[in-house]
């Protein structure tokens, strides 16, 4: 069985002190036994949101690494880096990476060799547009986006892979793809995950939804076959959050 992993993507909010203040507020509230929960937040985030996180079980991770150790890459943060600070996670090839800075599936998927390499876990995102998804591609798009971000990974570093899908057209629109076309992606990435690493594999693969989720719609959505959780945006930045991390079944 599964167990379902929830974390926050808080992308480009809260100063360090208004992270701490959060997650001061939110770490009881926030706390599960039966799912992994996880707050992805800005690099300067990071370390108060370690301190104040310490000892909670609440996991904490980047939203972006470099694929080099060292080098001549002004702005950038390397893996080494953040291992020693503490993190556990770090989220890549998020839609908003690929469109605004130009993230390739090639470096996406040195991202992840490098992210296992160093031991944080991958959060891997892929997803379709709202064109390719009226075009009926969506399931080519996403299989080839796994197949590219995958490249070189052993079956053995697949396990601790996370795979979070969010159809693009959902993310900060309010819109939410129905539980069933999210269990039908879902589906079909462990389907590849399959052909590319075996099923016994794929069936131990976290596989997140995100694009709106919310305190409303997430017990639908994590009640599905193939969803282990979500990767969630707007509501992590608020104390709804705590109702996705304790849904009703």
């Amino acid at each position: 069985m599964r167990k379902k992993i929830i974390a926050g993507n808080w992308k480009m909010n809260k100063t360090p002190k208004e992270a701490a203040d959060f997650c001061r507020m939110m770490k009881e509230k926030a706390g599960s036994e039966t799912a992994e929960v996880v707050f992805c937040v800005p690099f300067v985030d990071l370390h108060p949101v370690l301190e104040e996180l310490k000892g909670t079980g609440i996991g904490v991770g980047a939203q972006n690494l470099h694929f080099e150790d060292s080098g001549a890459y002004t702005g950038e943060v390397s893996a080494p880096m953040l291992k020693e600070m503490g993190v556990d996670y770090v989220i890549l090839g998020h839609s908003e990476r690929r469109q605004y800075f130009g993230e390739t599936d090639e470096s996406v998927n040195r991202k992840v060799k490098k992210a296992l390499e160093s031991g944080l876990i991958p959060i891997l995102c892929c997803g379709e547009t709202l064109e390719q998804r009226e075009a009926g591609i969506t399931i080519e798009w996403v299989r080839i986006q796994m197949k590219c971000g995958l490249a070189g990974v052993s079956a053995e570093d697949m396990k601790k892979v996370v795979i979070a899908y969010e159809p693009i057209w959902a993310i900060g629109t309010g819109k939410t793809a129905t539980a069933q076309q999210a269990q039908e992606v879902c589906h079909a990435i462990r389907e590849v995950l399959a052909e590319l690493f075996g099923m016994e594999v794929a069936e131990e693969v976290r596989i997140q939804y995100g694009g709106s989720v919310n305190g409303k719609n997430a017990a639908e959505l994590f009640a599905m076959a193939d969803i282990d959780g979500g990767l969630v945006g707007g509501a992590s930045l608020k104390e709804e959050f705590s109702d996705i991390v304790h849904f009703k079944k």
